[in-house]
């Protein structure tokens, strides 16, 4: 037998719980195969034995007005922490920029819960923002940059992240209609790309979640 897939390994990773006892509740949303089975998916107790499309359903009903665009030139492995992250505040919508295939390793099978969008080029993204009346935010430690602390975020927002290492482009940095950046208090010259993703999604919460 060989090494289960990542689908796989999300599906027996968590907790979750066993078999429901029966009778089993009368309730379109519930899966059969998990109610026999039991489920171990990495949701929250109350999808537990829903339904995929059931969950995702019950998500679009209260998405936030929250948006994350994350360059994708480097098949960098952070993208699948903040896509699970971006899950886990119910955001309207992830946008990948650049190349299509991306590395889910991290987000746990997350992106089948939300929206993943995907963007050939930063114009691509901007027409987007500019259409849907989205404001582009890039997070960033650049020149220009304000302390994300002392700033309140649009509501119907966009944050946008560079690829690992490299940070935003300027193409990018163009784009965007403000910079932020993630005050640091040690050595290091930068914050690892999901964990700065975190920090910037949580801060937006704080006033529009």
């Amino acid at each position: 037998m060989g090494p289960l897939s990542e689908d796989e390994l999300a599906a027996v990773s968590g907790p979750g719980v066993g078999p429901h006892p029966r009778p089993w509740p009368d309730d379109p949303r519930l899966d059969p195969e998990l109610l026999a089975a039991g489920d171990h998916r990495n949701v929250v107790d109350g999808y537990r034995y829903w339904r995929l499309e059931a969950i995702v359903a019950d998500l679009d009903t209260r998405r936030h007005d929250l948006h994350v665009a994350i360059q994708n030139w480097d098949h960098d492995f952070n993208i699948g922490s903040i896509v699970r992250t971006a899950n886990a505040f119910n955001v309207a919508g992830v946008h990948i920029i650049g190349r299509r295939r991306w590395n889910r390793r991290g987000a746990m099978v997350t992106d089948r819960y939300l929206s993943v969008q995907h963007h050939d080029t930063v114009a691509s993204l901007a027409a987007w923002a500019a259409g849907a009346g989205v404001h582009l935010v890039g997070v960033d430690n650049l020149p220009g940059s304000v302390p994300l602390e002392g700033v309140r975020l649009p509501q119907h927002c966009c944050l946008v992240f560079g690829s690992e290492g490299p940070g935003l482009t300027d193409e990018l940095v163009e784009a965007c209609e403000q910079l932020v950046a993630i005050t640091q208090y040690g050595s290091t010259r930068s914050l690892n790309a999901g964990a700065a993703a975190a920090v910037a999604m949580y801060h937006w919460a704080l006033d529009w979640a």
